[in-house]
């Protein structure tokens, strides 16, 4: 009985062990991916300040372009009646 109870406790103490060494790991390696994110936020941050730029740009275009159209369509409209 006693013997059983000493190879329980050492089984215990093992997965403890290893436990430890797995956390240690995970800890390193989620770290490690936090880091490389936060290594390209500055690349994400660039890119989506130019896409915005760009979209305003084609809005502002497309704008212009409904302009030009409704312009027309007014001018048509206007030699009709």
């Amino acid at each position: 009985m006693e013997n059983a109870t000493i190879e329980i406790l050492k089984g215990i103490q093992a997965s403890l062990a290893q436990l430890r060494s797995d956390t240690t790991a995970l800890r390193a390696e989620t770290g490690a991916r936090f880091d490389s994110l936060a290594a390209g936020l500055p690349k994400d941050r660039r890119n989506a300040a130019g896409m915005l730029v760009m979209m305003r740009a084609t809005a502002g275009d497309f704008d212009a372009r409904v302009g030009e159209v409704e312009e027309r369509v007014a001018a048509f409209e206007s030699r009709i009646a």
